[in-house]
């Protein structure tokens, strides 16, 4: 079969491996779209840890073609999305309900091979069923959805919050969405391109600013008198983890979503954090979230359409990955 392998920092190709088979406690599913995420280029460039050689691709959604032994659960030919994240389930942080931290987290398409391919074997309690005749791209968004829940539960919106949200990229987008299932006020979207800015007035927020033309801290502190009550941050950039910060109202929360790479430092004025109580609130993977965000996608609850903007094949992954992102482009999906 035909899989998309970091073979080292640097180098990633498509190459002809040989087809995986279900092992015990396992499922063969027959990838039906997936996901390009930004921590494939992260891990591309060496910035987030992985294996190697493995093949990338942790979002994802297929047919199950092949049934391992003890698995009793599943028939065959159901649409499934999968979580990546196995966790240890014994280690201190997995007997405090905390998998997303656990010692010994393995990743399907980061630690062991992933979606970039036409099939993949993956643990059985990794998958979820998808309703029959779901559009498997939609199916895909299943894994950024569930880290995007998981951020929202750390946000705490209540309804009438005014949102901030720093980064209009595909999880800034579904952030936007999320806000306003969620009850939020005012939701604020800064972001430099302009398409996303449109896209996201589309999809329900109240207000978009451009940081390279306005103030984004005074205009987000103008327009809700103050100061944000949660600020979301989706970039993973020094500039907008400062920015950020600093427009949160006094006693508001920050959440800590986008990913920085490794190593990275980040001013911040710890007396200002201490007299205005600004609430950091890390938020990392999908602890018990991917469930929900299955019956979420199933639901039709949000507009998934709008954020895809390529479907490539296989082959042209690599070149997607390498490169940065097109002007304009949200979310790249691939249909092997």
């Amino acid at each position: 079969m035909r899989a998309v392998r970091l073979e080292s920092i640097g180098s990633l190709t498509m190459r002809s491996v040989e087809r995986p088979v279900a092992g015990r406690g396992e499922l063969l599913v027959r990838v039906a779209a997936a996901g390009i995420c930004g921590s494939d280029r992260h891990m591309y460039k060496g910035e987030y840890p992985t294996a190697i050689p493995v093949t990338l691709g942790h979002e994802f959604c297929g047919i199950v073609e092949e049934i391992g032994d003890g698995v009793t659960r599943f028939a065959g030919g159901e649409l499934v999305t999968v979580d990546p994240n196995i966790a240890c389930g014994t280690c201190p942080a997995c007997t405090r309900a905390r998998p997303n931290l656990c010692e010994r987290l393995t990743a399907i398409g980061v630690t062991r091979d992933g979606g970039f391919a036409e099939y993949v074997a993956v643990p059985h309690a990794q998958a979820f069923i998808l309703p029959v005749g779901l559009d498997p791209v939609h199916g895909a968004f299943s894994e950024p959805l569930a880290c995007c829940i998981h951020a929202i539960d750390k946000a705490g919106i209540r309804p009438g919050d005014n949102v901030a949200i720093l980064g209009g990229g595909v999880i800034g987008l579904l952030m936007v969405q999320l806000a306003r299932l969620a009850g939020a006020g005012e939701i604020i979207l800064i972001t430099r391109q302009q398409s996303r800015r449109q896209a996201a007035l589309r999809l329900g927020v109240t207000h978009a600013f451009d940081p390279n033309s306005s103030d984004t801290v005074a205009s987000v502190r103008e327009v809700t008198k103050g100061g944000a009550d949660v600020v979301i941050e989706c970039a993973g950039v020094s500039d907008t983890l400062q920015s950020g910060l600093k427009m949160a109202r006094r006693g508001g929360a920050f959440v800590l979503f986008g990913v920085t790479p490794a190593g990275v430092e980040v001013p911040v004025l710890p007396f200002d954090l201490l007299i205005n109580e600004v609430d950091i609130r890390p938020a990392y993977l999908n602890p018990f979230t991917h469930s929900r965000a299955a019956a979420m996608v199933a639901s039709g609850a949000l507009e998934l359409d709008a954020l895809v903007t390529r479907t490539i094949g296989l082959e042209e992954v690599a070149d997607v990955v390498v490169n940065a992102p097109l002007p304009g482009e949200i979310k790249v999906i691939v249909r092997p």
